[in-house]
């Protein structure tokens, strides 16, 4: 029996007119102007609603070469559900205004199986926005492909468990039909955050938030999820996707493809000139196989 995860921000968050959505996606793709890459095997993508991140989001999508792929495991932070677990979606398609993703349940049984995964009910499912953001990008890029989705939920896990997690997931990377979008903004600054870290040796605050983000995102490239949780330690940028982040690097350090994170767009909601200010910042970035 049909279980839909209704697409509970469209509306608000991101047009519910299909043909505006649908010519959106098209422009903002287009404006990035990327080949598409069968090597291209996972994103990093921002999720604010569109008139925000929706532009940068087109540079980490607009590389899917979908020819080949037939699941897409989603990675998404958890906003408001507290869980110390990964959790799997308990829907079997997921709604979108330009077209539905069905669940692949099978490979969510299969996860379930390992005793790790709790579950999350289509309560959480439908209030969380992190993964839903990701959606009609992928229904379009997607489009004309028979693919199915595997989402799952990032709890606050501990280290030791996104090494777990990541670990289990790592054999998944391995096949190359299976693909992988993780849900991240980046710097969240501001009193309303409760984050103004500001080092003045680079100038007006945005471009301190800047120098932050991007020497967050060098170690990302870097691929060693240990320098990533000790430079999370040691600034605590608010980067709302960490777990999710994390549990992908643990992923490419075990699977045995050699995979290479690149950011390609870096853009900031606005710039910060007082501490009275706020911001978030987006960065995309695309997972490649190296030959």
């Amino acid at each position: 029996m049909e279980k839909a995860r209704q697409a509970s921000h469209a509306g608000s968050w991101y047009t519910d007119n299909p043909t505006k959505l649908s010519s959106d996606l098209e422009e903002w793709l287009r404006a990035a102007g990327l080949t598409k890459s069968p090597h291209v095997r996972g994103v990093i993508a921002p999720h604010a609603g569109y008139s925000y991140s929706g532009r940068a989001a087109a540079y980490a999508f607009g590389n899917i070469d979908p020819t080949n792929i037939s699941r897409i495991f989603l990675l998404g932070p958890s906003h408001h559900h507290y869980t110390p677990k990964c959790a799997l979606s308990t829907a079997t398609v997921y709604k979108t205004p330009i077209g539905d993703l069905p669940v692949d349940v099978e490979m969510i049984k299969e996860l379930r199986a390992t005793g790790k995964f709790g579950m999350m009910d289509l309560r959480v499912d439908e209030a969380e926005h992190s993964m839903e953001m990701h959606l009609p990008y992928l229904a379009k890029v997607f489009q004309g492909h028979d693919v199915k989705v595997v989402p799952i939920l990032v709890g606050s896990v501990s280290a030791e468990s996104e090494a777990m997690y990541g670990e289990l997931l790592a054999k998944y990377v391995d096949d190359p039909t299976n693909f992988f979008s993780v849900s991240s903004d980046f710097c969240h600054w501001g009193s309303r955050f409760n984050y103004v870290h500001y080092d003045k040796n680079h100038g007006p605050i945005h471009k301190s938030i800047e120098a932050l983000d991007k020497m967050g995102m060098d170690i990302i490239e870097t691929g060693d999820p240990d320098d990533f949780k000790k430079y999370l330690l040691e600034f605590d940028n608010t980067i709302c996707g960490r777990h999710p982040i994390s549990v992908f690097l643990h992923m490419l350090k075990h699977c045995s493809s050699k995979i290479k994170i690149n950011f390609l767009r870096y853009e900031q909601s606005s710039q910060c000139q007082t501490m009275r200010d706020s911001s978030v910042s987006y960065a995309s970035a695309a997972a490649k196989l190296e030959s």
